[in-house]
């Protein structure tokens, strides 16, 4: 090295290039967190603090979801083939257990009066009707009457499956669901519908006493009193009970009173409509005395001694007392109970439990495949 001049101008810096005088983007900022500042691989900090999630909170119905294996369009339509199968299923079920009553049945209403079926026929039909008007009345939007009256047939086989028409609630629930109407709704509709119904009978049974003073033998109908007074203690222990779970479990009580506020809602607006108000209130009288109708029908295809205003006050008072009794549509207590008032009003024991085993071989086995296969469709066709 040799030493520079002392008179040598000091080095001047390099020229940089003109292109890289040209601003370029902002280089991304380093996304990879310090050592001390790395996330933890469970849910809690280095100071044993929980560590914030992020993004929104989710409800515990999303949290539940996502446990789930997701289903594949494979796997859905396999779900709903077997939803759609499964009503054939119960139906070959049960007629394996209870094939000797439709047997008996079938034989001995070989010898009846094929007129007279044929009416029964009918009013079985007229009770899909009947029904359908009040799941209509229920609710304050129009529903499609086609693919109404077809769920209400369907609800006929599928409450026959399950104690207290709960199947019947089901189909209709899920039809309702299907048409926009809020699940709040839905249920206040459906309490509705199971509270208009027995008002309905006993106003019907009311009129009856009025209209046929003489010849229905009320005092060989009523209970004795100690039967009364046991269904008595029955009734007012459950209601006590009720009220008493309501106004003290607290988380019981706040969705129960919101759905009370939906029901009255809703059955204001429901009568502030005179159509609707028919249609409940009509469905609801009409309903039982066409299964009334039902028995007579069989009853006269018979020879049953009993007239026909006698057995439809027999329908109506066996129906009510079976209705506390929580059996597969009615089945047992309702057949004891029928044949019992019939026998009441002079029939004879025979002849009035093979009327009853007509009833039910119309209004349950008959309807029951058609039913069910009506109950598949919907579930095919997404309706349910």
């Amino acid at each position: 090295m040799f030493p520079l001049p002392l008179d040598a101008p000091p080095p001047s810096p390099p020229v940089p290039h003109p292109a890289a005088l040209i601003p370029g983007p902002a280089p991304a900022p380093d996304s990879t967190p310090f050592p001390e500042q790395a996330p933890a691989t469970d849910s809690t900090t280095a100071a044993g603090d929980p560590a914030p999630c992020p993004g929104p909170a989710r409800t515990p119905a999303a949290r539940l979801r996502s446990l789930l294996p997701t289903r594949s369009p494979a796997a859905a339509r396999r779900f709903r083939l077997a939803l759609t199968l499964l009503p054939l299923v119960l139906l070959a079920a049960w007629a394996a257990v209870d094939w000797r009553t439709v047997y008996d049945g079938a034989v001995r209403l070989a010898s009846a009066d094929l007129r007279w079926l044929l009416a029964g026929v009918v009013f079985t039909a007229l009770c899909s009707v009947a029904a359908a008007c009040v799941r209509q009345g229920a609710v304050p939007e129009r529903l499609p009457p086609g693919q109404l009256l077809a769920t209400q047939f369907a609800a006929g086989a599928a409450g026959h499956a399950l104690p207290g028409n709960i199947g019947a609630h089901a189909v209709v629930l899920r039809f309702l669901r299907g048409r926009g109407i809020p699940l709040a709704r839905v249920t206040a509709s459906l309490a509705l519908y199971s509270a208009v119904k027995p008002v309905a009978k006993t106003l019907v049974i009311l009129a009856f006493v009025v209209a046929f003073p003489g010849s229905l033998r009320l005092a060989e109908l009523l209970p004795e009193g100690e039967t009364l007074a046991l269904a008595g203690t029955i009734t007012a222990v459950s209601l006590a009970a009720v009220l008493t779970l309501i106004t003290t479990v607290r988380p019981l009580r706040r969705p129960l009173i919101g759905g009370l506020r939906t029901a009255l809602t809703d059955t204001r607006l429901v009568h502030s409509r005179p159509a609707r108000a028919l249609a409940l209130w009509g469905g609801a009288a009409a309903f039982p005395l066409c299964q009334g109708a039902v028995v007579a029908s069989v009853g006269s295809s018979l020879g049953l001694p009993v007239s026909w205003p006698q057995t439809l006050f027999a329908y109506l008072v066996a129906s009510t007392a079976a209705g506390a009794v929580p059996a597969p549509g009615g089945l047992g207590p309702l057949d004891a109970a029928l044949v019992f008032t019939l026998v009441a009003f002079g029939a004879p024991a025979t002849l009035a439990a093979t009327t009853v085993i007509g009833y039910r071989v119309l209004t349950v086995w008959l309807p029951l495949l058609p039913g069910t296969l009506v109950l598949s469709a919907l579930v095919r066709a997404k309706v349910l």
